[in-house]
């Protein structure tokens, strides 16, 4: 791919009382740094003053005593970690984003990506807006901005800004007397909210947020809610609910979430765990061991061994200090992490027939890497199962896959991808039965659309986010 699209995470926190919310902040994010790598921020509102602090980098790079105690204490504070979009990793992409204007302040972090933030941004600039960074983030503040100046509230602005943005958007946003959370009509990022024993309420893109700083989980934000809390209490607006029918992104149960999440009313962990059950039932195979790719293939593994029967093992230990090889910026960085990353166990697999679960393929050559690394430990056969279908699509709603120019499915037939990648046979989970995952409702909307091209939005005629730095450097 060009470069990697982002997959965030957002967290919140609103008390009645004057404390030290950015520590809270920075626990919730630590939960989340899963979803982003490069770069991370806090926002913290004492009386309606802002302190920011945030920088490129992993929660413990940007943050120390020094930063977290720089920032104060307040009543509310919102957080965000990244990973990197298209084109330069400027600190000017990092969230939140602090907006000050004629109606007060407002901090803005979003997950997700819009279908119409090409021609939005377009009309803004046409109107006179200028822009600082190259995220939807800031076509979205500009947005509820301009619909706060005539509107009676900002959750208001809010509402009347989700009639104009489209496509995947879970937003935090923060005024100097309130936290507002949102998601997007079709839901496809995950968003919920908690309470603490002090009666904070805390919001997060996943539940093991709220577990990392002691928050009961109360419930999911639903798809086009929003979520107003406020000393009043909290409110929720629902007029943008149920509008179409949801179409989750079917991902975040295959990868992205963490496994001791619950997303939509579903454990991340039995979903997986239901892929890999579902994939044995598809591709049975005679091997002597499954062992998964860590961590998101695992819980495939589990499920794919207790459905064959086959034993499960630990066939890799991974290297705890190295972050997700999908995340990296560069190909060569991703290439290079996956043997420091991760470490055969020969003792597991040497002269075994191995059952390797990966979450899923995309460009083939990490895939290669592992495979090849099992092979010189002595495993006597490969055989790969994938809890995810085929990526033959791109995708416009905030993942990984903004091209098919890379993919290796695009470009190759199974038999092909099998040698290329070198294992001796090779099985992906159907389309229809990853549309199964979801463990208490098996009716569940999702969006698939990266692996059958049909899309529940609009898509944008030009996807490529870079297209904005191409066009500053073309005119320097």
């Amino acid at each position: 791919m060009r470069k990697l699209r982002e997959e965030c995470g957002i967290f919140g926190i609103f008390s009645n009382e004057r404390k030290d919310v950015a520590a809270s902040v920075y626990y919730g994010l630590f939960a989340l740094q899963h979803r982003g790598q490069e770069s991370c921020g806090i926002v913290v509102n004492d009386d309606g003053v802002f302190h920011a602090h945030k920088d490129n980098g992993l929660i413990n790079d940007v943050f120390n005593p020094e930063t977290l105690s720089a920032l104060g204490e307040g009543n509310i504070a919102i957080g965000h970690v990244r990973y990197g979009t298209t084109g330069t990793k400027s600190i000017s992409n990092a969230q939140p984003l602090v907006v000050n204007h004629i109606k007060g302040n407002m901090a803005l972090a979003h997950n997700g990506s819009l279908t119409n933030s090409s021609a939005l941004r377009e009309q803004l600039e046409m109107n006179g807006s200028i822009f600082h960074t190259t995220s939807d983030t800031e076509v979205i503040s500009y947005i509820i901005t301009k619909e706060r100046l005539t509107a009676p509230s900002i959750e208001d602005a809010v509402c009347s800004a989700m009639d104009k943005i489209e496509g995947a958007y879970s937003l935090a946003i923060m005024s100097p007397s309130k936290l507002i959370v949102a998601r997007d009509k079709n839901g496809f990022r995950p968003l919920c909210y908690g309470l603490c024993e002090d009666g904070s309420y805390i919001a997060a893109s996943e539940s093991c947020a709220l577990d990392s700083v002691g928050a009961k989980f109360i419930r999911d934000i639903m798809p086009g809610e929003v979520v107003v809390f406020d000393k009043n209490g909290i409110r929720t607006i629902t007029t943008h609910c149920n509008k179409v029918k949801p179409s989750f992104c079917v991902f975040e149960y295959v990868y992205f979430a963490r496994p001791d999440s619950i997303v939509d009313g579903c454990s991340v962990h039995e979903a997986r765990a239901r892929a890999g059950e579902l994939l044995a039932q598809e591709h049975p195979v005679d091997a002597d061991i499954v062992i998964g790719v860590p961590d998101s293939g695992i819980d495939a593994a589990i499920g794919y061994s207790r459905e064959s029967k086959i034993p499960y093992g630990i066939g890799f230990i991974k290297n705890k200090y190295i972050g997700r090889t999908f995340i990296a910026p560069e190909q060569k960085q991703r290439e290079d992490k996956v043997r420091i990353k991760l470490n055969p166990i020969p003792s597991v697999v040497k002269d075994k027939r191995v059952v390797l679960i990966d979450d899923s393929i995309v460009r083939g050559t990490t895939s290669a890497r592992i495979v090849k690394i099992l092979r010189e430990a002595g495993a006597k056969e490969v055989h790969m199962r994938v809890s995810a279908p085929p990526f033959v699509n791109p995708c416009y709603y905030g993942t990984d896959i903004d091209s098919r120019d890379y993919l290796i499915a695009c470009n190759h037939t199974l038999e092909e991808t099998r040698e290329i990648i070198g294992v001796d046979s090779l099985g992906y989970l159907s389309i229809d039965s990853v549309t199964k995952l979801s463990c208490n409702n098996p009716d569940k909307g999702y969006c698939i659309g990266c692996f059958n091209g049909k899309y529940p939005t609009t898509v944008p005629e030009k996807p490529y986010k870079s297209r904005y730095e191409t066009k500053i450097s073309e005119n320097k």
